[in-house]
């Protein structure tokens, strides 16, 4: 889940998710924030340095939250704890599907009108 409306420059990496197993259909809520996840896959290091979701807090403004999902044609050889950086960089040349969901937050004091 990425954030590029985020002061951050490149925008903000809220959640890295990556070795999902091909027969998984649906994410469930509240998942831990562990390095690995019983049917789900592997988690990485967000931009806020921690391993899980970081939900979307906007200190100001509307932002959009792209969740981007890929097709691969080989699980990752990365260890646990990978960045944004280095899935992106692992899935070059990979990639047989994508999807993309996008979604907008504001910040609850200013959706007050």
């Amino acid at each position: 889940m990425h954030d590029p409306d985020a002061r951050k420059p490149g925008g903000f990496t809220h959640w890295v998710v990556y070795n999902i197993p091909p027969e998984t259909n649906h994410i469930a809520e509240n998942v831990p924030d562990t390095e690995v996840v019983s049917g789900m896959g592997m988690q990485g290091k967000n931009d806020g340095g921690k391993i899980g979701y970081m939900g979307p807090a906007p200190p100001s403004g509307t932002h959009r939250y792209f969740f981007r999902l890929y097709a691969l044609d080989r699980m990752l050889d990365l260890g646990v704890r990978a960045t944004h950086k280095e899935v992106s960089d692992a899935i070059k040349g990979h990639v047989l599907a994508q999807a993309e969901l996008m979604g907008t937050y504001a910040n609850k004091r200013e959706q007050v009108a």
